[in-house]
């Protein structure tokens, strides 16, 4: 699924070159030429996600599988003009994921369970924050290359943390906040009118996400040492 989300944001790269003809020759008009000099710029942002999870675990087993979904990202930007090549941008926004855990038998020896008791759906909506820094090359016509870092919090409000019923009633619990860092490439297009961004970013937590079933043997959590997510951002920027 990550390798199709690839593809399908390469080749839409290629069609906004293609229909920017002529892109290197000095003649080129230029688009939006002061777009980048005011100090505060404003916009929005829609995408797509592919959330996974990186696994420890305590014990080697078999690995838990995680099968993964598309979700959709939406939100706005604020961006702040340090110079031609840095900007400080804020990015708040709600990103929607869907990832299934899927268990081995070989965890519930000696136990009995049923055939869902091997599956967890976890279903995640953020409130997500990026604080980031852009690098961008110089301007070159009406395309500016950039790289993109910086770190993030979210907060989870699927997380059921609190939730009393555990995975022994069918709720894998996972934490509410969570601190990430991101890393991403892209490529501001400017067009008549606006400034069209598409964009890839990684985004990697720094917490342990899973909260213990109160049973210390519980065969979904006892092995899980620690479990991050680490996703993959498609998104298109309009400004």
């Amino acid at each position: 699924m990550r390798t199709k989300i690839l593809i399908s944001f390469l080749f839409f790269s290629i069609s906004i070159f293609e229909s920017e003809a002529q892109l290197f020759t000095k003649e080129r008009l230029l688009n939006n030429e002061n777009f980048d000099k005011a100090p505060l710029s404003y916009g929005y942002y829609l995408g797509f996600n592919s959330y996974d999870f990186n696994i420890d675990y305590k014990t080697n087993v078999k690995d838990i599988q995680v099968l993964k979904a598309v979700g959709f990202n939406v939100g706005l930007i604020g961006n702040v003009r340090i110079n031609d090549y840095f900007d400080i941008r804020l990015e708040p926004g709600l990103v929607m994921s869907n990832r299934t855990l899927s268990y081995s038998n070989t965890y519930f020896d000696g136990l009995t369970y049923e055939e869902k008791d091997l599956e967890r759906e976890i279903r995640s909506t953020y409130i997500h924050i990026p604080l980031l820094i852009k690098i961008s090359t110089k301007r070159i016509n009406n395309i500016k290359p950039f790289i993109v870092g910086g770190i993030s919090t979210a907060l989870n409000l699927s997380s059921n943390q609190d939730n009393p019923d555990d995975n022994s009633n069918g709720n894998f619990r996972m934490i509410k906040n969570n601190v990430f860092y991101e890393l991403g490439v892209g490529i501001d297009i400017y067009l008549t009118w606006f400034k069209f961004t598409p964009s890839l970013r990684g985004v990697f937590s720094l917490n342990d996400e899973h909260v213990p079933d109160f049973d210390a043997n519980s065969p979904w959590t006892s092995n899980i040492d620690q479990m991050q997510t680490r996703g993959l951002f498609i998104n298109f920027t309009f400004q």
